[in-house]
Parts: C-alpha cells; structure tokens; sequence
C-alpha cells in the first residue's frame, strides 16, 4: 500500500493538528469504551492542542494503513493506541510497515528486554511474546516501563506517528514521560490551555446552549457542551485565564439556580461542601434508587463527615417497620405516594441523627405500581428549616430513571441548603 501525497500535500492547517487512531475490534463492537481517547483529548487540550479528529479500526492491517495515510495527510501529529500485543489479532506494527511501504525487522534490544523481563520473574516467555520485538524500518522505540509491548515512533509523510500500548495503565505512562512532552516541544509550544466547567442541573443541552449572551468577544474562548442525563457540561476553553474566567463566571449568573458550579466540581461535592460549611450532615432513605444515592454521597473522600448512613427500604413493610412510615398510610396508598416519601425523609433523620434527611420512592419499571405509572418518582428532605419535596414523571429505562432520581435528590438538597426553591421543570433557565 502506498500514498500518492507528497511531502508538500499537507493542506494549510496542519500546523499543530493532532489526530488519534484507535485501534482494535473491541472498540467497534462496544465491548469496550474508547477511554483511552477521551484521556488523550483532555490532555492535549490542557496543553494547547485540541485533538482535531478521533478514527477508530479494527484488527486488520489494511484498514489501520489507510486510516494512518489519511491521518498523517491531514495532521502534524498523530497518535494511535492498540494493536501492540503478543497475539494474532494485534496488528497496528504490520499496519504501520504497510502505510510506511518498509520491512518489519527484529530489534535486539527489545528482544533481549523481553527476554530479561521473563526471567526476572521466574516465568516461561512464550514464543508469540517475541513478536513485540518486531519495528517496523525506521521506526524507534518508545520505552514502556509498565508492561511488555514498546511503543514506536516513526515519520510518515511528514506527520510524526506515535504508537502507544492500548492497555489504559501502559499508555498512559508512556504518553506523560516521552510521547506528550514531544508533542508539545514539536508543535512549538503554544501554550497550555485554561479551562473552566460550570455544570447545570436538570436543563437540557438545548436550553442550556440557548443563552448567547456568554459568548466573549476575546479571541481564543470556545464553548463547547457536554450532556449526560440530568447534566450539562458547558466547558470554557481558551489561553487568556482572565477571559475564560469571565465567560465562566457569565455564563453561570445567565443559567441562574440550575449552574451549581464554575469549577467542574461534581454535585455530590457541592452537597458535601455546602453541608460541611454549616456543620450539618444528611442521611438518605431509599427505595426505587435501591442505593445509589448513598453511593452518590460516598464516592468522595472524607465523605464521612456530612454523610451520616443510609437505608434501602425497598420492601414496603421495612418503610414502617424500620422508617415509622405510617401503616394505614402505606395500605391505602401503597409505597409511592409524596408523604410516603415525607416520612421516609423524617424517619431517616431521626433514625441517624442527622440534620437532613432525603427519601426517594417511585416507579422505575417496567411496569406501573397500582395506579402509579413508571417514571413516577417523589423525592422528600426533610429538616431543621422544614420540608421540601419535589414530584416527578421521568422518561427512559429503568436504569435512567433511577440515576435521574438521583441527581434530583442531590439538587433539591443542594437548592434548600442556599435557600433557593426546588426545581419546577416549567422555570425559564436563568430566571
């Protein structure tokens, strides 16, 4: 395979494009998520370099050829991930002999290290291994302290090709020591980039990019949206800290109580931060969301300080028994009712001592609970200051609607604790 580009093809801003190649069936088939890629693109980003173009291929050697000429056509740089390993189906070094037009050849240094690495651990090498000795002409090697499979360097046209370990832990230690300060000092040093998030709660990516009033006249700022259910991501990017600090702080004062922080910070963290400045501390009580808003409240460190304990009362008689949800209400209403989840709030609270208590109880499906259809959901805190409850009619699969739920949790808490009302989905953004 050969490329008809001459060294002089390159279109005009190739200038400091990067591009990645990731490569392997399993990225195609779903078996795995491409975290490698997402990694990359946020470090070059931070570094000045936004990653232009991500092509993802399978195992086939003719298939990661033509994706490296296209690539190396367009882009300064380029970085693949994958492919290197012992077995047959690893065959990004074939591919990239092929778009090269040169010979695979056995490095003996690399074969000797194989080898030594084997031995040091008393471990038999098996013949396949020696594969990851083979370089393709010209190319050189990348060393990779975490595992077996070296990394290579090599040109192509006239873009620089790095070629990097697919295995997360192996790539990613290769890239921080030689691949990424390489990069950089190649492309001229333009700068690290700044970058601010403010995250909203509960709008739509639609409402939330809706407000035009934050673009900045400083050259450099870019917007750019990230959604996720429950969540927008609007992420401020530029070279200028001043400015991109501005649009930020702009952009969270237009998106009013829905921006629960400029600084990336997760609504968990904001919970525990807000709970942590007035000495208070929550307990949850759980049924539909069978624990994950507990798990919500844990995944940080130190967590232990607001977060008091939890219980998923996913039966209907633990929400009495254990709750003190009244009887009589739980057999005339059944398990999701807005006071059901009233008393689940309180009985929590009571139950750990805890300044706040939150309750969720509703219907995530398939099917409907009595006359409660699925996506119903009731939400309870309850404390010092009174209650709060918020009523809500989901969409989607089982799993969303849990996961909704609990992030409605964390804001109505999160609302209550700045005194602001709960969220009402007919409120105008930033009103």
């Amino acid at each position: 395979m050969t490329s008809s580009r001459g060294p002089n093809s390159r279109g005009p801003n190739s200038r400091g494009r990067v591009e990645l190649v990731c490569v392997g069936d399993e990225l195609l088939v779903g078996d795995v998520l491409n975290g490698n890629a997402a990694w990359l693109g946020d470090k070059l980003c931070r570094a000045g370099l936004p990653v232009a173009a991500v092509v993802t291929v399978g195992d086939d050697v003719d298939e990661i050829a033509a994706a490296l000429l296209a690539a190396s056509a367009r882009a300064e740089v380029v970085v693949v991930t994958g492919g290197l390993g012992p077995t047959s189906d690893d065959v990004t070094r074939e591919g990239l002999a092929a778009a090269a037009v040169v010979p695979l050849l056995r490095d003996a240094e690399v074969e000797a290290g194989l080898e030594r690495w084997y031995a040091e651990r008393d471990l038999s090498m098996p013949g396949l291994v020696l594969r990851q000795a083979d370089v393709p002409r010209g190319a050189t090697v990348v060393p990779n302290p975490r595992g077996t499979a070296p990394g290579l360097r090599m040109e192509l046209a006239t873009a620089m090709v790095y070629v990097l370990p697919g295995v997360p832990a192996e790539m990613t230690s290769m890239a921080e020591r030689h691949v990424l300060p390489e990069i950089v000092s190649r492309a001229g040093r333009p700068g690290p980039s700044v970058q601010r998030v403010v995250r909203v709660a509960l709008e739509g990516e639609p409402v939330v990019a809706s407000r035009p009033e934050w673009r900045d006249d400083a050259e450099g700022i870019r917007i750019g949206y990230l959604a996720e259910p429950g969540e927008v991501r609007v992420r401020v990017t530029g070279r200028d800290a001043a400015a991109v600090t501005r649009v930020a702080k702009q952009a969270a004062v237009l998106l009013g109580p829905a921006a629960f922080t400029e600084d990336d910070d997760t609504l968990d963290a904001v919970v525990h931060r807000l709970l942590a400045e007035r000495n208070a501390t929550v307990a949850v009580a759980e049924s539909l969301t069978g624990g994950l808003l507990a798990a919500a409240l844990t995944a940080a460190p130190g967590s232990s300080a607001t977060f008091r304990g939890g219980l998923t009362a996913y039966a209907t008689d633990v929400k009495g028994s254990d709750l003190g949800v009244d009887e009589a209400l739980l057999a005339a209403e059944g398990p999701v009712d807005p006071d059901v989840a009233r008393q689940m709030a309180s009985g929590v609270r009571e139950r750990f001592g805890a300044t706040y208590g939150l309750a969720t109880t509703g219907v995530a499906g398939p099917e409907p609970v009595g006359e409660r259809p699925v996506g119903t959901v009731f939400v309870a805190m309850d404390g010092p200051r009174g209650r709060a409850l918020a009523s809500r009619r989901l969409t989607g699969d089982r799993d969303r609607i849990r996961r909704l739920t609990v992030i409605h949790a964390l804001d109505l808490l999160r609302r209550h604790l700045v005194g602001l009302p709960a969220y009402d989905p007919g409120d105008e953004i930033g009103q």
